[in-house]
Order: C-alpha cells, then structure tokens, then sequence
C-alpha cells in the first residue's frame, strides 16, 4: 500500500519534491531542541497550495498520517515526525510567494514558506512595519509562526501573531482548499473561522497563506537599557513608562545578571552598557518623528531616578548601539545552548503576579537544587518570562536534565498555575506538553478540543500525537 501511495504522490508532485532517501529526509526528522527525532515514509516538498491540497488527498485516501513543517525552528517538537516510520512530513518550505502588498490598505498577502525576515522587509520596502519579530526571523516560516501562535519582541503593543492575521488561506485534512484569504478588518458573518487554525499547530489542516497587518513605520525609536533592584522594580518602570508615553513603548525585555552572564562567554559579544545591577531591562519606544520620544523618554527615566527606583541608564546614542543591545538580550538562548542547555520554562502569569513567580520558582530551585544556575528572563511588557534551569557548574548537562527535568518543570508550571498562569506563553505545546495540556486544563476545555479535532479530522491523520491529537 506504501508503494502504490508513494507512485501517486510522485505522479501528482514529480520525482523531486518526494523524498525518501535517508541523507535527504534526515534534516526534516529532529526538532531545533534535538529533543525528537523520528522517522518518515516520505517527505513532500510541494511548490503551491494546490499541490499541498493534492498531495493531502492522496495522503488522506492511504489514510497515512501527517505532518506539516515549517522553518522546523520550535522548541516543543511540534513539526516532528513519530517513530513509526508511517507519517509523511509535508514541508511547507517552497511556498515563498508573497502575493500582495497593499500599503493603502495596510495588508500583506504572503505564503507559508516565506521568513518572518522575508515579511518585515517586504512592508518596509513599502514605507510599512510588519511588527512580529523574534530570534528566529531568519528562518521561521510565516505557516509556523501563525501555526504556534507566535509572541515575540513587541507583543506589548502589537499583540501575538492571531492578532496580526486578517485572513487566511487552508488546507483541510480531506485535501479541500479553504480560500478565506480576506483583507476585511470588519466582518460578523458568522464564526471566526480563521482561529480555529492559529495556535492548533496543524493538527486542523495545513495554513498555505495569509492575510496580514501592516502598521506604519515609526520615523522614530529609542532604546534604553536600565539597571533594576529586581522584577517588581521593572513592572513598577513599565507602568510608569505605559502612563507617560502610552502605546508608543513597543517593547519591554527583562534581563537577570545570571543570564548576561551567559551571554559573556560567547565569542565576539559587546560589552554591555553597564552592569553590575542584579537585572536589566531592555526597552524600546517607536512613533512619529514630531512625537518627542526621547525627551518624553528621558523625562519618565529621570523622575524613576530620583526616586530610587531604577539604577543607571544608558539610552542608545547610535543605531549600531541599539542593535548592541539587542543582540546581547536575542543571545540569551544561544548561550544556554552552548552550556548543554537548560530546562525550558515559557510561562506567562497576569503582569501583576510577575515577581511572586520568579521569587516562588527562584525559592523551590534553591532548596532542592542549590547548585543549579539560572538564566531568568524575557517578555515581562506582556507577562511572559523564561525561567530557565541549568546544570551546575561542571555537571553533565543531559545527565542533570534526565534526572531531574521533571521534577524542576512540575515545580516552575505549578508556580505559574497557582498564580491563573499559563505553562506555554509562546512556544506552543507539540510532543513536549501534550500531556501537561491534559493535565492543566479543565476538562470540558479538553472536551471542547476533542470535538473541534474530531469534527475536521475524524480520523486522525493531521498532525497525530501533538496538542490534543
């Protein structure tokens, strides 16, 4: 039967876009974390939605289980394939049209394999801001990023990525083509058919293209970096910036010590600004060029000074020392990698709840695993932070992560779950919190779930084994 569906897919997508060659597929078989890696009958590399929707036919009629990839840059293992050797991975990678660009209407049409990078470069060729950015935009591909639900750098102001999507174009999981690419911002014809599909990881159907924001392009920026007593210092700063300059603060990045230190040990890093506080924060502010931001910016700093409630504060004089800034805080991550890794919290609590979550999850580290090292940081404008746990100095990283992942993940996910948190902010749920989904949420939501899943893909064969599937 597996001969007879691979003959079809290579009559319907040509030789070349079906691979099965072991040197081939192997890229298309771990996850960015190397925390899966499995196998697959075949992957398909299809050049345009109507060959996603035939080769999903064909899929569907051998009833062979499948799995949509992106960029593959997730951290929970959601675009990988399963052991079995069964599923079929479907790369989204040559759908790299951008369709449309309306700068009077402030929308971009773009396909599921163009970069976030590709994305932000197209509106600025047009005087216009697509505002999601990350790490990864060089390589993470719009379907994967509207798939996850991405947050980001700027979430403060511009919201996730289901925010940023007027419209979208699918692939259900019987291989029909769902054209709902529009561009209205007003639309009460029904459900909101579009959500059913951004944050379900392709467990639904398949995101080919989409409809997206575009916002205008702030003549202005100014970026500070600021020395902190602690976390409920930075919220405190946060409030007072969102009062005196109001949606003009874009973004608002926590920094501890511990994880700027990380950073140090990487080869060609800049020296940060200053240091010698116990955390950092990393903001940004954007608008018109007649908006008076620095001075604005400079005043809200000040008055914070003089009140002891900040320590020093270096403002960005040049754009080559913004973008300094910036890549000390996006090498974060890269640095933990370098260390063997960490265990990864992406947790989310409501703004005020903030510091009780560091200081509860810093408390339960330090009386079961006192040498552990920490690298706390990230998002906090929007409540997210990354509590992140590494091995002691000198310890085997996948040695310490074997014994006591668990256990340290159950303790900074029940931290966040008492405070009305979330355990995945924005990194999604996949293979790795699958069964801590199951666990947190309540189960009429499970139930809820469940039939949305059954009702598009009774059989199961989208996405098998990752969210509720």
């Amino acid at each position: 039967m597996t001969a007879a569906a691979l003959a079809r897919l290579r009559e319907c997508l040509g030789e070349a876009s079906v691979l099965t060659d072991d040197a081939a597929v192997e890229p298309y078989l771990h996850d960015e974390r190397r925390l899966y890696h499995g196998r697959t009958l075949a992957v398909l590399r299809p050049r345009d939605a109507a060959e996603v929707a035939a080769a999903v036919r064909i899929c569907a009629d051998f009833q062979l289980p499948m799995v949509p990839q992106g960029g593959n840059t997730g951290y929970c293992g959601g675009a990988t394939p399963d052991e079995s050797g069964r599923e079929v991975v479907i790369s989204l990678s040559r759908l790299r049209q951008i369709r449309a660009v309306d700068p009077l209407g402030f929308t971009l049409t773009a396909e599921a394999g163009v970069t976030l990078a590709e994305l932000q470069a197209a509106a600025a060729g047009v005087a216009r801001l697509f505002p999601l950015s990350m790490g990864s935009e060089g390589t993470c591909q719009l379907g994967g990023v509207l798939s996850t639900n991405a947050g980001g750098l700027a979430v403060l102001r511009y919201g996730t990525a289901r925010e940023l999507v007027l419209g979208l174009e699918v692939v259900l999981p019987d291989g029909r083509l769902w054209e709902g690419l529009t561009a209205l911002r007003k639309d009460n014809t029904g459900y909101d058919l579009k959500q059913w599909f951004l944050g379900a990881e392709g467990t639904l159907g398949i995101i080919t293209a989409a409809v997206l924001k575009l916002f205008p392009s702030p003549a202005a920026k100014e970026t500070a970096w600021v020395g902190v007593s602690d976390l409920a210092a930075a919220c405190n700063l946060l409030s007072r910036l969102r009062e005196a300059l109001g949606d003009n603060v874009t973004s608002f990045e926590y920094l501890t010590a511990e994880s700027l230190a990380l950073v140090a040990g990487l080869p060609g890093m800049p020296a940060p600004p200053l240091t010698g506080a116990p955390a950092f924060v990393l903001l940004e502010v954007s608008g018109r060029a007649d908006d008076a931001l620095r001075e604005a910016l400079e005043n809200t700093l000040g008055s914070a000074l003089a009140r002891d409630e900040i320590g020093e504060v270096v403002l960005a004089a040049s754009d080559a020392q913004r973008r300094a800034m910036w890549r000390l805080r996006e090498s974060i991550p890269p640095a933990e990698k370098t260390l063997g890794g960490s265990i990864k919290h992406d947790v989310s609590v409501p703004l005020s709840a903030l510091p009780a979550l560091e200081a509860e999850a810093r408390a339960g580290i330090r009386q079961r695993w006192p040498e552990a090292r920490l690298s706390v940081y990230g998002h906090i404008g929007d409540g997210n932070l990354h509590f992140n746990v590494l091995a002691p100095a000198g310890a085997l990283a996948e040695d310490f992560k074997a014994r006591h992942g668990a256990a340290i993940s159950a303790l900074v996910h029940g931290a966040a779950t008492a405070l009305a948190g979330s355990f995945s902010a924005e990194h999604g749920v996949g293979k790795l919190k699958r069964d801590l989904l199951h666990a947190s949420e309540s189960p009429l939501s499970i139930e809820l779930m469940q039939r949305l899943k059954q009702a598009l893909d009774p059989v199961g064969l989208m996405n098998p084994g990752k969210l509720v599937g």
